[in-house]
């Protein structure tokens, strides 16, 4: 069965009368789907984990990209969190909490 069909088939599993059955259907398969994937990661030799890390590295690029949704805040770098001009947060016991 192919990844597509597999999640196609995923909401039309259950045939229970309960929606708690259908959920717990459903954990199942994913609690199984988890185990096969940290069983396959654990039997992978240090190369082969090392080029899987630069895989997703790369194929992460492009949610960094300018524009990109995860870029919407790079421009606040440089500026102030928070700006309390009268006070020194630094050198104030009044903000830490005992």
């Amino acid at each position: 069965m192919e990844t597509k069909e597999i999640l196609q088939a995923l909401p039309s599993l259950s045939i229970s009368d309960t929606p708690t059955e259908s959920l717990r259907e459903r954990l199942k398969i994913a609690e199984l789907a988890l185990q096969l994937v940290l069983q396959e990661k654990h039997s992978l030799t240090k190369d082969e984990q090392k080029r899987q890390l630069e895989l997703a590295a790369i194929a992460a690029i492009a949610d960094y990209a300018p524009g990109s949704e995860l870029d919407i805040f790079s421009g606040l770098e440089g500026e102030d969190f928070c700006d309390y001009p009268d006070e020194d947060f630094h050198n104030s016991g009044n903000y830490v909490q005992r």
